[in-house]
């Protein structure tokens, strides 16, 4: 008998204009993505760029991803480059949404959007079709004719010359958000560990601005929670509010500097 694929969680957010709230999960633990989930956050951040698993390792992501399905959360999946067919590994393991890494050009994020749909702008998309977890293994009633509505791809603006395209980029179809990578610019601009520094603002508000002329959703980090309610205010719909292992740090330092000895 078929079964309903699954919806896009973070989708309804962002099209009503409405801030989701998530955490890295660095530990990248299905037990922590569930418990997630259970406290109430909008989307788990996996970054498969810098640490965890491969890309590549479907069976990885399948148990996150299940971790997720069981709450009212969504795995929201960072991609290293925009290789057509790891997007659609990612997918066919069942990630909605997701945002690859080191694009540059307008072009570049067509080609990763056109990875992600059957139908794109228009014309035929370079979505693999098959008989993966996403469709529920084949079960899944009328998964072509739904699978690309609940699709959110969006891209990390982390490099000088992304920034310089930011009106391109933005005019590209179907684009589901663009994230403002204050760390990763720092180093392109050659200010390595300083996303503070005037360079870095200077970008970082021009994507802003455009995104937000654009009627792009807008994503980035909260360097605490004053700066996550300036953000929001300010326009981001997309706003990661810290990482597992900076909240463990964080309660257990203070618990040791409370310890008054023995």
């Amino acid at each position: 008998m078929p079964t309903t694929p699954r919806s896009n969680r973070l989708r309804p957010s962002l099209e009503d204009d409405a801030v989701a709230l998530g955490i890295l999960e660095n530990t990248y633990n299905p037990t922590l993505v569930e418990f997630y989930g259970e406290l109430g956050l909008d989307f788990v951040w996996i970054d498969l760029e810098h640490a965890g698993p491969s890309p590549w390792d479907g069976d990885r992501l399948e148990a996150l991803l299940r971790a997720a399905d069981v709450t009212e959360t969504e795995l929201l999946v960072r991609l290293p480059e925009p290789d057509p067919g790891m997007i659609r590994k990612a997918l066919d393991a069942g990630v909605r949404s997701l945002f690859v890494s080191r694009i540059e050009t307008a072009d570049e994020v067509r080609q990763a959007l056109e990875a992600s749909r059957f139908e794109y702008d228009g014309e035929p998309g370079r979505r693999g079709f098959a008989s993966p977890r996403a469709s529920r293994w084949g079960t899944a009633d009328d998964y072509a004719g739904t699978e690309d509505d609940e699709i959110v791809l969006g891209v990390t603006i982390e490099n000088p010359t992304a920034v310089d395209n930011i009106d391109d980029i933005l005019a590209v179809p179907e684009l589901g958000f663009v994230f403002a990578g204050p760390l990763d610019l720092a180093v392109s601009t050659g200010h390595p560990g300083e996303p503070t520094h005037e360079a870095v603002e200077e970008h970082v508000d021009r994507i802003r601005e455009a995104a937000l002329e654009a009627d792009v959703p807008l994503g980035g980090l909260g360097f605490g929670m004053d700066d996550v309610n300036e953000k929001a205010e300010s326009g981001y719909q997309i706003l990661n509010i810290g990482s597992t292992t900076g909240a463990l740090q964080g309660t257990v330092q203070s618990w040791l500097d409370e310890y008054g000895g023995g």
